[in-house]
């Protein structure tokens, strides 16, 4: 088992809480507090799995094999998986201050961004949810990936692995229209893919870019709009400022929190995110979360 540092502020069940949110998923497993996913590492699907450890946590791979290259790989993408960079003591320090945050940073401690590393799958998963519930968004997810993604079984349980933009740029609109995507969302879907195939897009592209740099470049997809764009790159790159303005959720728990009537406007939600400058992504995620209760 290879062990992975922890920062201090790090609660790993708060983690395991947000990957466990739908019955539906088909990317990874949570069971005995623990998750198993699998990823194509050096050509060759695995399935590995991370636990809490008394250093830290603890990853092995429990399906495929891997080489030394192969397990720095996967350390390195955990760390990017649970997001185990950031420095959040600034956002604590700011969140304690604040009336709308407060009561969230204290229940919810340790929860950090469960991202994405692939911004194919982030940007293809933001697509499918548009417009749609959560629930009916994973049954879309669930049978993408399963007609078009790898697999390897472990533990009789098969670990998909989100499908190739090679793989989707050959998919044909009817095979998606009968999985029940909407026309649009297949055209979008397999446009992205093919703007990664020509190069238009990467996550190598968009490294060290400004977040307003960044969201122009995806925005020249079709399909990919503010939400999309900020949502890619608060799951993928960690952009702390990355702010899902439009995003009804997020409306939502800002109404519950305060007590209000109906949700709150734009304009409103706007200003009260101006005393959350450079923190805007992680305002957004614990705000999600207190949906959760």
């Amino acid at each position: 088992m290879e062990c992975i540092e922890t920062p201090e502020d790090f609660e790993f069940r708060h983690s395991l809480t947000f990957l466990k949110r739908s019955p539906k998923e088909v990317l990874h497993r949570v069971e005995d507090d623990a998750v198993t996913k699998a990823l194509v590492v050096e050509g060759k699907p695995v399935v590995f799995r991370v636990s809490e450890h008394k250093d830290g946590l603890g990853m092995e791979w429990v399906a495929g094999s891997v080489t030394k290259t192969g397990a720095v790989y996967l350390k390195n993408y955990v760390r990017d998986w649970f997001d185990l960079h950031t420095d959040l003591k600034p956002f604590y320090h700011m969140a304690r201050k604040d009336e709308l945050l407060k009561p969230l940073v204290k229940a919810y401690k340790g929860y950090r961004i469960v991202g994405q590393p692939d911004l194919f799958e982030s940007l293809v998963w933001a697509v499918l949810g548009q417009q749609i519930n959560l629930s009916f968004a994973y049954t879309l997810k669930s049978r993408f990936v399963s007609s078009f993604g790898q697999s390897l079984d472990w533990s009789g349980v098969p670990h998909y692995v989100f499908p190739t933009p090679d793989v989707v740029s050959r998919i044909r609109p009817e095979e998606l229209l009968d999985l029940q995507f909407s026309r649009q969302k297949a055209a979008y879907t397999i446009n992205i893919a093919e703007a990664f195939l020509r190069g238009d897009i990467s996550r190598e592209k968009l490294a060290g870019k400004t977040l307003e740099e960044a969201k122009a470049e995806l925005r020249k997809i079709k399909g990919v709009g503010n939400w999309t764009a900020n949502y890619a790159l608060m799951k993928t790159y960690r952009y702390p400022d990355a702010f899902p303005l439009e995003d009804a959720g997020l409306h939502n728990a800002i109404k519950r929190q305060l007590g209000l009537a109906s949700k709150p406007s734009v304009e409103r939600v706007r200003r009260i995110f101006r005393n959350y400058r450079g923190w805007e992504a992680y305002a957004t995620l614990y705000l999600w979360r207190s949906l959760a209760d």
